[in-house]
Order: structure tokens, then C-alpha cells, then sequence
């Protein structure tokens, strides 16, 4: 009997700890407080001169510094993705009380997705390359601009020896990454994980990659009211940086150690569209079959459903979409559900948007308030849900959704709950 317990045990996973660093706050406090009074972090882009492009303003992480959490050596071998992704990771194991040790090293992992990976580095040594020839490129260069280098760097700060690796599936790759370690846990393979996503994708050549194909808002008058989700005058995202990471463990485990538990993650799914490069299926078929398998998973109806935060990332098409397959998946629920869209605050963070909205989740479980979405004013007739408008909202959320939708058809949904023995 006892065997079967710990068994059943095992099956259940839970958050111990989080960390973040966003566009609105370097922690997850500065961050949440921002959030629920409506701050907006987006702003003329300071990194580089956006004079020459159609968009000039960017979401971007003011007064970081990564030697508050690494050693400048150790900084000097980072990108800056990797170096927001070390600074969230090491936030979150604190909170978490979590040390590793040779007790536990070989059970615990590392899943950190991205995207744009370490673009930034290629780009500053491509001039290198171009100005000085191949031999005064750097030779931190190699390790640094993989897709890997962030959960390579932050599995030898915390000296994790099991699973280590990094999914990349555009504006998914946050939440997959956290649905990978929630699964890699229920299957046994690992008792604590270290998971999340991680981007600093505010680079020239992003910017005008984005701009080609007009997805980004050029609203350049007036840039904090420029990501205007599920509002009638949108014109497109507004990208952004930073990284969201989650302590994830097996609950006995937790429990054994005294962890400090703020949620328990209850469901996942993955699907794709197979139907455009860029633009989402336009039924939402690809997006509702996630929800209704994220909610199979959990064993949860649809009404069980108290929070969502919206993928909403103020392109038309997004934004008409998700509504459509939140309404084909909770029907007249679906009114009744608060929805917050916050890359309204924080600006589209790409391959880290599912984790920091994961995050989002777990605080509005633990904290009765959900986050607004910004900048809606003139309500899209399409778009009729409740999606919190301006103003943060009491809410007694005991379950919660988070919606990722990426470039490429990929569809992602994470469930979260309060915890209960």
C-alpha cells in the first residue's frame, strides 16, 4: 500500500520556486507589482539607434546587470539571453530553498526554450569577421550562440546532472519547455527540474526581420499604448526581452524537503497547426485541440477553468483566432472566464512569452488578483471576451491556463492549480 502511495505520489508535480526578469521589473515582486498597476514597459529602444527602422520601440530590460548573479567571467561567456536566463534560474532556486548537492544531482535537470537564441553575439562578431577577418573572431562565440547555451550555462552554476537541454518552438518554446519537465517528472526520469524560456531578441536584425513581414506595431506616437491586444486599432506585436524560470519537483519530494509550494502543474499539451509559416489556421482548430487536450490531461471540465492568460499578442489574426478557439472549447463559459493579455505591459518576449505568462499564472493563484490587459479601449466586435480591460481585477483563482501560439503553427497550453494535499 505504502509502495502505491509514493507511487501515486510521484505522479504529481509542483512549483517551488520562480524567477523572472522582465521588461517591467528585474524580480518577480517588481515585476507583479508593475504588472497588477497596469505598467507599461515598453519604450524607445536604447540599445541600438532605431532611427532607420519602421518601428522604434521595443520592451526592452532597463538596468540589468548579470554580475549581481554570475562572476564577469562567467558573464563574459554568456550572451544576454543566457545571462537573463542564468539571473531567473538562480532567483528561482533560491525562492525554491532548493540546493543541489550529490543527493539529488543526478535527478535533477535543466529545460530552458528559445528561439532567437544568441543572435546578438553573431551578429557584433559577424563585423568582426567582416572588419578584422576570421581570426579575430572570438572564441567565446561558439558556445554562446547555440540554442543550448542557456541550459548548458545554468546545469554547471547549479551542477545538474540529468536532462539538460533546450526546445525551440518560436513563442511556444517557454511553455514546452516547462510541459517537457512537468512530464519528464511524471515519467520518473527526474525529481527536480529547472525549467522556463529565455530571450533578448531587441536586435537590429530582428527588428527588421519582424518588420518584412509586418507583424510588428508601428505605432511610434505614443509607444505604451502601442501593444493594444483584442482592441480594434491594433496594428501588431511589440517585441520584447527577458526570461521566466520555474522550479519544478516531484510533490513527495517537495514535501519530503519542507519546499515551499505555490501551484501544482496539472496539465500540458502540444499541437501544430500544419498550415502556414506565420499565420495561424484561421478556424483555431490547431489552438482549441491544445486546450481540450491540456484540460483531458488535467481531468478538468472546461468550467474548472477560473483564469486564463491569453497568448494575445495584438496581431489581427492572433487575437481573432484565440477567441475563436476559446469559445469552439469552453462555449458560454468562455464569457464568464477573466482573460488578461499581458504582452500588453511587457511586449512579445518570443521563445520566453509562455514561461514569464506561466508565472503570471502561478501569482494570480497565490496572490487573488489578475493582471490587466492594457490599451483596450476600443473593443474588436470579434474579440467579445472578458479580457480584464485596464484595470487589475480581485479573482479567486484556484485553477489557470496559459495560451502559447507560435510562429510555424505551434500551439502550447499549461494548467496550473492551487495546491491541496
Amino acid at each position: 500500500m505504502m509502495t502505491a502511495d509514493i507511487h501515486h505520489n510521484s505522479k504529481r508535480v509542483v512549483v517551488t520556486g520562480i524567477g523572472a526578469v522582465s521588461p517591467v521589473g528585474l524580480t518577480v515582486s517588481s515585476m507583479w507589482e508593475a504588472l497588477i498597476s497596469g505598467k507599461s514597459g515598453i519604450d524607445y529602444i536604447s540599445s541600438f539607434d532605431p532611427a532607420p527602422f519602421e518601428t522604434k520601440f521595443a520592451a526592452e530590460v532597463k538596468g540589468f546587470d548579470p554580475m549581481v548573479y554570475v562572476s564577469r567571467k562567467e558573464a563574459h561567456r554568456m550572451d544576454r539571453f543566457t545571462q537573463f536566463a542564468a539571473a531567473a534560474s538562480l532567483q528561482a532556486v533560491e525562492s525554491a530553498g532548493l540546493k543541489i548537492d550529490n543527493s539529488n544531482a543526478e535527478e535533477s535537470g535543466v529545460i530552458i526554450g528559445n528561439s532567437v537564441c544568441g543572435l546578438l553575439s553573431v551578429c557584433v562578431q559577424l563585423k568582426v569577421l567582416n572588419e578584422a577577418g576570421p581570426r579575430r573572431v572570438s572564441p567565446t562565440l561558439a558556445p554562446t550562440m547555440t540554442g543550448d547555451a542557456a541550459s548548458v550555462q545554468i546545469s554547471l552554476i547549479l551542477g545538474t546532472k540529468g536532462p539538460s537541454y533546450s526546445p525551440s518552438s518560436a513563442c511556444s518554446s517557454g511553455s514546452d519547455a516547462i510541459g517537457q519537465a512537468y512530464q519528464a517528472i511524471k515519467a520518473g526520469d527526474a525529481k527536480v527540474m529547472v525549467a522556463g524560456g529565455t530571450e533578448a531578441p531587441v536586435t537590429p536584425i530582428v527588428l527588421a526581420g519582424f518588420s518584412a513581414i509586418h507583424a510588428l506595431s508601428r505605432r511610434n506616437n505614443g509607444v505604451q499604448a502601442a501593444c493594444r491586444p483584442f482592441d480594434a486599432e491594433r496594428d501588431g506585436f511589440v517585441l520584447g526581452e527577458g526570461a521566466a524560470v520555474m522550479v519544478l519537483e516531484d510533490a513527495s519530494y517537495a514535501v519530503e524537503r519542507g519546499a515551499p509550494i505555490l501551484a501544482e502543474i496539472v496539465g500540458y499539451s502540444s499541437t501544430s497547426d500544419a498550415f502556414h509559416l506565420t499565420q495561424p489556421s484561421p478556424d483555431g482548430e490547431g489552438a482549441a485541440r491544445a486546450l481540450r487536450l491540456a484540460l483531458k490531461g488535467a481531468d478538468l471540465s472546461p468550467s474548472d477553468i477560473d483564469y486564463i492568460n491569453a497568448h494575445g499578442t495584438a496581431t489581427l489574426l492572433n487575437d481573432r483566432t484565440e477567441t475563436r478557439a476559446i469559445k469552439n472549447v469552453f462555449n458560454g463559459h468562455a464569457y464568464r472566464i477573466p482573460i488578461s493579455a499581458t504582452k500588453s505591459m511587457i511586449g512579445h518576449l518570443i521563445g520566453a512569452a509562455g514561461s514569464i505568462e506561466a508565472v503570471i499564472c502561478i501569482l494570480a493563484i497565490n496572490h487573488g488578483i489578475v493582471p490587466p490587459t492594457i490599451n483596450l479601449t476600443h473593443p474588436d466586435p470579434e474579440c467579445d471576451l472578458d479580457y480584464v480591460p485596464n484595470v487589475a481585477r480581485p479573482v479567486k483563482v484556484k485553477t489557470a491556463m496559459s495560451n502559447s501560439f507560435g510562429f510555424g503553427g505551434h500551439n502550447s497550453v499549461l494548467i496550473f492549480r492551487r495546491y491541496s494535499e
